[in-house]
């Protein structure tokens, strides 16, 4: 799933991380909200409150909102950094150690939340997660070339309603719509996403009310799992390949 780029990619691999990664954010969101009522990946959300804050006032919360924003967007840039880094160097896996990175930094972000009270809680909690999210959206964005979005469903509902509009027209067989595979795959590929967001969301507020901060070690739990399984299987191809040159 971690491996396999662009158009080395199929339905089959794309729609298993999405589905993974989908549920793991969804759950991360879900339960953020629900502890602190902020949204740690819905940057359209910050931002129009963001705008909402400065217009009536608010400077302290204004800041608020734009330090999500900010700590997002960061969160985006080291993500990339370190996948530039990995291709030039030709490191197989690099985006599973990105993953690695998420699960790592989770852990810790978890246990904090398990022992902070707040209200500087909350803020660590957003701001963290924040990060997380956009390091995760922007190692599955370059993984899959834009084609998987994983820590908010507006692109994808958008990607729905587009993929819908075509298979109408492919339906009324109006000529230069495409391929029907194709369209019902990127339909198939959004639709999952998306309900693996919302199944994920729906557990992690349930775990979360229950266990607190032990969510967040579950999730880095999985994402350990999938990253480390990843590279594992990473490792033994560059062997195997490395014996059969020599």
């Amino acid at each position: 799933m971690l491996i396999h780029q662009g158009a080395s990619r199929n339905e089959r691999i794309n729609v298993h991380l999405a589905c993974c990664l989908a549920g793991v954010a969804g759950a991360l969101n879900g339960a953020a909200f629900y502890a602190v009522g902020f949204f740690a990946a819905n940057m359209t959300g910050n931002v129009s409150a963001l705008s909402d804050k400065l217009a009536t006032g608010h400077m302290a919360a204004s800041l608020f909102y734009l330090a999500i924003v900010a700590t997002f967007i960061l969160g985006a840039t080291v993500s990339s950094l370190i996948i530039n880094v990995g291709r030039r160097r030709g490191i197989n896996g690099i985006y599973a150690y990105c993953i690695l990175a998420e699960a790592l930094l989770l852990l810790p972000l978890g246990l904090a939340d398990l022992l902070m009270t707040a209200p500087s809680r909350a803020t660590l909690l957003v701001l963290g997660l924040a990060f997380l999210m956009g390091l995760q959206n922007a190692t599955v964005t370059r993984i899959s070339d834009a084609r998987v979005r994983t820590t908010h469903v507006s692109g994808m509902a958008t990607d729905i309603g587009i993929e819908l509009g075509v298979a109408m027209d492919i339906l009324r067989g109006k000529e230069g719509m495409g391929d029907p595979a194709d369209n019902m795959s990127k339909l198939r590929l959004h639709v999952y996403t998306i309900l693996a967001f919302l199944v994920g969301g729906f557990f992690g507020v349930l775990v979360y009310e229950s266990a607190g901060g032990i969510l967040m070690l579950v999730a880095a739990a999985l994402l350990l799992a999938l990253s480390l399984s990843t590279l594992y299987r990473a490792h033994r191809h560059a062997r195997s390949t490395g014996s059969r040159r020599e």
